[in-house]
């Protein structure tokens, strides 16, 4: 199982699988560009892929690290971070005033775009002539948001329109492009897909812009999306160039799951801390009780997604997944008010309670050894730490530190999963 554990300790996004439809004809994924290299991207993971029936109880593939389970969840956590990361930027600049040379929203902005570039790089390991179109198209239709923000925050209701009309437009510009690409995936089933994304972003925005204390919990139901977005162009790609595996088996769907729930509990702790900064530590304030209200719901999500599995888990996991939210809680106080102190005893709390969640989950899944659960949670740690470090100093990277935290999570889902299909022995 420890070799199972370091063959599943690849990088936070695992686009390496896109690149694998490309590659020789043992299925070996092409190398592709490092986490080190840009926040929202990632490298090969070793060995090669098998064609053979896939079970885990077999040296076979899992099905959980097939090539079609890889791009799903690699094309989840990309997405993800999109919506994230645009809803960052944009609430940023609205927060700012419509500053956009203002520091920190020129690097929620470099963050935002530095996902784009990840998103073209990995539809261009698969389909070289498509990299830069993709970047061209995806780059204009943030741009349309940010018109459509502009326009909501100025009450200019005819440069709304403009920007409404703009991404009706975009929807099937995208999809013809989609669809040159993979033919496998119809012009209008792509524009047609992309109606609930424009739609919940639009109302992610309108919350921000109006202060509203549902904010978070609105562009979490916008970045939800992006898990059926994800199936939806893995499924085409999948065919297209005849991977293995299958996109929408259970343990595909475990992964990707785990992947988009883990990463948005990143992003919406970050938020919430980062909200309560804004308002100066003030916890009544309605938009910081809206925040962990959303992070608390995805706490809430988590639990019931390992409960569906192990339902007497379900609770115990609740738990201690809130505790730990506290240390972090914790940790941001004893900064804000220079208290090194209860900032040194929040690290010490968090790194001890690496070891208990190791304990309860190896209590669940005995396939996953405690101490490699605690020792996969020591980058979660440090990185959400320094993504808080750089809040409080109010540095213009907070945003890319975030994203390194939050593309993390994809690593922490394929090790749990890889422990749920071994102990459940799912085979599809």
């Amino acid at each position: 199982m420890n070799k199972r554990l370091a063959r599943l300790s690849i990088s936070a996004a695992a686009v390496l699988v896109l690149a694998a439809g490309c590659s020789s004809g043992t299925g070996a994924p092409a190398g592709v560009p490092s986490h080190e290299m840009s926040p929202s991207s990632s490298s090969s993971m070793e060995g090669s892929h098998s064609s053979s029936t896939h079970s885990p109880t077999t040296t076979a593939m899992a099905p959980d690290t097939t090539q079609a389970a890889e791009l799903r969840a690699a094309l989840t956590s990309l997405l993800n971070d999109h919506v994230w990361l645009a809803g960052n930027a944009l609430d940023t600049a609205v927060k700012k005033k419509g500053d956009l040379k203002d520091p920190q929203v020129v690097g929620a902005v470099k963050a935002l775009d530095a996902n784009s570039v990840a998103l073209s790089k990995a539809i261009g390991s698969v389909y070289p002539d498509a990299e830069k179109p993709f970047l061209a198209s995806w780059r204009q239709h943030i741009g349309f948001f940010v018109n459509y923000t502009l326009g909501k925050a100025t009450k200019d209701d005819k440069q709304v329109a403009k920007a409404k009309s703009d991404l009706d437009n975009y929807r099937k510009s995208f999809g013809q492009l989609i669809n040159s690409v993979v033919p496998e995936l119809p012009a209008d089933a792509v524009a047609k897909e992309l109606v609930p994304h424009v739609n919940s972003l639009y109302a992610a925005i309108d919350a921000s812009v109006a202060g509203k204390p549902d904010y978070q919990t609105k562009l979490t139901m916008a970045a939800d999306h992006m898990l059926m977005t994800a199936d939806v162009l893995a499924g085409g790609i999948a065919k297209n160039k005849g991977l293995e595996g299958e996109v929408d088996g259970t343990a595909s769907t475990v992964r990707a799951t785990l992947t988009q729930q883990l990463q948005d509990h990143v992003w919406l702790a970050g938020n919430a801390i980062d909200t309560a900064l804004w308002k100066k530590g003030n916890l009544e304030d309605p938009q910081v009780v809206g925040a962990v209200k959303a992070l608390d719901a995805n706490s809430v999500a988590l639990a019931k997604t390992v409960g569906s599995v192990y339902p007497e888990a379900e609770k115990p996991f609740l738990a201690s997944w809130r505790q730990h939210i506290g240390f972090f809680v914790n940790y941001t106080l004893g900064k804000a008010t220079k208290n090194e102190k209860q900032a040194a005893k929040a690290k010490s709390d968090l790194d001890n309670y690496r070891k208990s969640f190791g304990q309860l989950i190896n209590s669940v899944i005995p396939e996953l050894p405690a101490d490699a659960v605690a020792k996969e949670l020591v980058p979660h740690v440090k990185t959400l730490i320094a993504a808080i470090d750089a809040d409080i100093a109010g540095k213009a990277d907070y945003q890319s530190k975030l994203t390194i935290a939050a593309d993390h999570m994809p690593m922490t889902a394929a090790i749990l999963t890889s422990g749920i299909v071994a102990n459940k022995k799912i085979e599809s």
